[in-house]
């Protein structure tokens, strides 16, 4: 039995990179919906019925456990699909609360990058009200960051050209965090390190997704002890050249 991951893209394969590292003994399907990719810029509706119809082929995988590795399919799905399956279903959220909780004492501002759908979502904006009593959060959408990465764009000229413009607008010496809330975005935290002012802090909510994953499994005796992992890649469009593209998304990741 396997534990299966669930993306529009490749943005989901930096979950799975997680998962890896704190649980190297399970075996793994990688699921992208490719047919509908990216999910950021659809309805909720819409989001709804790709996930939905996604996950009814995963649960003919023999799956134990599915990540719902996307922070915009969790926001519009994760309730429908828990009521509707019996296996452990994790979802995503970007990492308001820890960043909030770097900053609660520095001044600093936290600033949250993520799909449109993602920001507008009632899950968000809950979020946020939840856990930002002092106002510090902000957010901006980037979709075009999903499509530099399915395009496999990784020069690093290029993104941070990308970066500095879309920045431009913020006063990056007030903010003491940002908030990767698309998992296409750890792709880049390097790069994006490297043109932001050092005492900025670049969180990911991949870790604690991940940590829920492992606690989850093990309350429900559900982990398994193996000398290796192993990763099946699938596609909705059964694409060939596609899964190439998803093994070296994962490669990247390692460089």
């Amino acid at each position: 039995m396997r534990i299966a991951f669930l993306d529009s893209g490749i943005g989901g394969i930096t979950v799975l990179n997680e998962a890896l590292k704190q649980l190297p003994d399970e075996n793994y399907l990688f699921f992208a919906d490719t047919l509908h990719v990216p999910y950021g810029t659809k309805s909720m509706e819409e989001v709804n019925a790709c996930v939905k119809q996604s996950v009814d082929i995963i649960m003919n995988e023999q799956v134990k456990a599915l990540v719902i590795a996307c922070n915009t399919a969790t926001s519009s799905a994760i309730s429908e699909l828990r009521s509707s399956y019996s296996i452990p279903i994790i979802g995503m959220e970007p990492a308001v609360k820890p960043a909030v909780e770097m900053n609660r004492t520095t001044g600093k501002r936290v600033l949250v990058l993520a799909t449109e759908l993602t920001l507008k979502q009632s899950k968000y904006t809950e979020l946020v009200s939840r856990v930002d009593d002092q106002c510090i959060v902000d957010s901006m959408p980037l979709p075009e960051l999903v499509e530099h990465c399915e395009a496999l764009n990784f020069d690093r000229k290029n993104i941070q050209d990308f970066f500095t413009t879309k920045l431009a607008a913020f006063d990056l010496d007030s903010y003491g965090t940002i908030v990767l809330g698309c998992t296409h975005f750890p792709y880049y935290t390097d790069i994006l390190k490297e043109m932001l002012p050092e005492h900025i802090q670049v969180v990911d909510g991949n870790a604690g997704t991940v940590n829920r994953l492992s606690q989850v499994l093990q309350s429900t005796d559900r982990m398994y002890s193996n000398s290796s992992s192993r990763i099946e890649y699938m596609c909705s469009n059964n694409d060939p050249e596609y899964i190439k593209k998803m093994k070296r998304a994962m490669e990247i990741l390692h460089l």
